[in-house]
């Protein structure tokens, strides 16, 4: 923004122009990770669809979704470009399998009751992607930002010896969409940058041919939901496609308003908001379990502070808690 130097009637108009950007900005960061957030109690109204089906269901949609979007925005250009970039292709169909593992592993999760470990994977992945940044990408950590990651993996621990087993449901989240960041990242060095809408398009055309077989299997084995439960049934099913669609569209407003900083600390409310959607749905939390959360809660703090701080004092080693992907998630 602006300040000062140039006369007030001149300036004025520029500057609350410029006001009310980042304030939509904000907005639309904070709506899409509010609508991200509360996924799980839309997911549960889709029962008695298996996850599978609904998967399926969401991949066909979303698509579906996204060619109307894509014209509307006459994004086809942009669209066909990416289609004629071989390497870019190539990664984004391993980013359209991981994310595939992503949204899939999260559908189980709400289907059988696990909202509270869906939600322990979003607040771990900042931990899991600084982990990547230094065994894959060579990046320096801060001593606080080592603390940080080494409390994740007590914590981790913790969660283990509470449940009797390895929090899985919790780590494939967190693994799958760290992963999904650094393919993203690799595309954007194979011809240029692909914005969220297009690599979300391109990711449901290379998935749709699994879906489609998938839903027309169920179909045959008299186990699809689609037609048999109603209008009501059908049209949540189909609205996958809108609630993957809308929030994605509204990160990309933000993203270009506001700063990555602004928006990696957005990207706590969705967890934040699924675990409070797993106490509604009454899921419980034993005292070991607490202790668990709490100690991952301490090491975003202590992340996040670190992180923000270093990028203030213009420091260049990892960042990795305040630079989001742009996620395709949940």
């Amino acid at each position: 923004m602006r300040r000062g130097g140039a006369p007030s009637g001149a300036a004025s108009a520029p500057s609350r122009v410029t006001a009310l950007g980042d304030r939509t900005g904000v907005l639309a960061g904070a709506g899409a990770y509010a609508l991200w957030g509360v996924f799980p109690l839309f997911f549960v109204l889709l029962q008695p669809a298996g996850p599978i089906e609904v998967l399926a269901h969401r991949v066909v949609w979303s698509l579906a979704v996204c060619a109307v979007v894509v014209t509307l925005l006459r994004g086809w250009p942009v669209l066909l470009r990416v289609l004629r970039n071989p390497a870019q292709l190539a990664l984004l169909a391993v980013a359209a399998v991981v994310i595939a593992v992503n949204w899939g592993v999260y559908i189980y999760a709400v289907h059988i009751g696990h909202v509270l470990e869906a939600s322990l994977g979003y607040f771990i992945n900042p931990l899991v992607t600084v982990l990547f940044g230094v065994l894959l990408l060579g990046e320096r950590l801060r001593p606080w930002q080592w603390a940080a990651v080494g409390t994740g993996a007590v914590a981790v621990v913790v969660l283990t010896v509470a449940h009797g087993r390895l929090p899985w449901i919790a780590l494939v989240l967190a693994f799958s969409f760290a992963v999904y960041g650094l393919v993203k990242n690799r595309v954007g060095r194979r011809g240029g940058g692909v914005d969220a809408l297009s690599s979300l398009s391109v990711e449901t055309m290379l998935l749709f041919l699994p879906a489609a077989v998938t839903l027309a299997v169920l179909g045959a084995s008299g186990q699809a939901t689609f037609t048999g439960h109603g209008a009501g049934h059908g049209a949540l099913l189909a609205a996958t496609g809108l609630v993957t669609a809308v929030p994605l569209l509204l990160f990309a407003v933000a993203a270009r308003r506001v700063p990555l900083t602004t928006i990696g600390l957005l990207q706590y409310g969705a967890p934040v908001l699924q675990f409070v959607c797993g106490l509604l749905l009454g899921e419980t939390m034993p005292a070991a379990r607490w202790a668990g959360f709490g100690l991952v809660w301490v090491a975003l703090v202590v992340l996040t502070v670190d992180t923000v701080r270093g990028s203030r004092q213009g420091r260049g080693m990892s960042q990795a808690a305040v630079r989001p992907v742009e996620p395709v998630v949940e």
